[in-house]
């Protein structure tokens, strides 16, 4: 390998150890405190503010870069979840893993909802609400699920259920070992068709 390529080829390989101790060390910081300064993330990645801002140009970008990583990993640990047999069933499964995540990350969340736009946290959450919107739309047609709201709707309300959990726990109104059954009785109760019994 000629020496320029050896170099270039180095020079990549030292950014992407970089770039993953910047994102390891963001993810860690914000997940203690959502205010967590560049400063205080470049000193945990072991770089300097110039590397960090080499990769991530602001706050923000970093930031998404962070988030992105985050709902990746969780999209590995949701795609293990069974979501076949009684809609009702994998929907508890499926909010119970998905709490988890949340749950982990809440710090995370509340550092991207102060510093990213709206639309962009929800784009983020493309894929875990398409995964839901396709278990609703089965429980739909099998009865389990209210057919009288749209999809989009109740997706919505578990997304939004979900994250106002975070909201109660940061508030220290909810403990977070009761938060998955209060999550789970409330997404049940709104999904019922009306004048069925909700399950227990």
């Amino acid at each position: 390998m000629p020496a320029k390529q050896a170099s270039t080829t180095g020079k990549r390989a030292d950014a992407q150890r970089n770039i993953a101790a910047i994102l390891d060390a963001a993810t860690e910081c914000l997940g203690r405190d959502p205010a967590a300064s560049t400063s205080e993330i470049a000193k945990a990645a072991g770089v300097g503010r110039v590397t960090l801002y080499g990769h991530f140009p602001s706050r923000a970008e970093l930031l998404d870069a962070v988030f992105v990583h985050a709902i990746e990993d969780g999209e590995e640990a949701l795609a293990q979840v069974d979501l076949t047999g009684d809609p009702r069933d994998a929907l508890t499964q499926l909010i119970e893993s998905s709490w988890r995540l949340v749950d982990r990350y809440r710090s995370l969340l509340i550092a991207a909802q102060n510093t990213l736009p709206p639309g962009r946290v929800r784009e983020l959450h493309a894929d875990p609400m398409a995964r839901v919107e396709k278990l609703i739309e089965r429980g739909r047609k099998q009865g389990a699920f209210r057919k009288d709201l749209p999809t989009s709707w109740l997706v919505g309300v578990m997304h939004n259920v979900m994250h106002g959990a975070a909201d109660e726990i940061t508030a220290g109104r909810v403990t977070p070992d009761k938060a998955a059954a209060y999550i789970t009785t409330t997404i049940l109760a709104a999904f019922t068709p009306p004048g069925d019994r909700v399950p227990d």
